[in-house]
């Protein structure tokens, strides 16, 4: 495992339409609450005088970023939480893609390998500033 500093981890964001669209999307999610029944414990669906099932807004942010191959999550979740002042991570998702082969005549290559880490933020956090305001 090499010896990694938090500016060495994360390479550079991913800016892409999926990417920005994750950035703040609201989510309606069902209210549920704890119910015993019949001696068992269930989840069910709040709903109102009316019967209707309650819902709630919840906001998802998700910033993607392109992060050294050898780097580990707990090394990007120390590296967000140091490079950028107030945000804390809730999760990390990672994909490690192998290289291209490309070939220029009878001379055969691979591109570097690639790293992408999608890292969700908690609700309490402040948002990260890609670009300057």
């Amino acid at each position: 495992m090499a010896d990694l500093k938090y500016y060495d981890v994360i390479l550079k964001p991913v800016i892409t339409e999926a990417s920005m669209k994750n950035m703040n999307v609201q989510v309606q999610k069902v209210k549920k609450q704890l119910v015993e029944e019949s001696g068992k414990k269930v989840l069910k669906a709040v709903k109102d005088k009316t019967g209707k099932v309650q819902r709630e807004e919840i906001e998802i942010r998700k910033y993607t970023f392109l992060v050294n191959p050898l780097s580990t999550k707990t090394q990007v979740k120390e590296a967000v939480e140091k490079m950028f002042v107030g945000v804390k991570v809730k999760a990390i998702t990672t994909s490690l893609t192998d290289g291209k082969t490309k070939r220029r005549g009878n001379t055969q290559g691979k591109t570097s390998k690639k790293k992408k880490a999608i890292v969700t933020l908690t609700q309490d956090s402040k948002d990260i500033e890609l670009f300057a305001k």
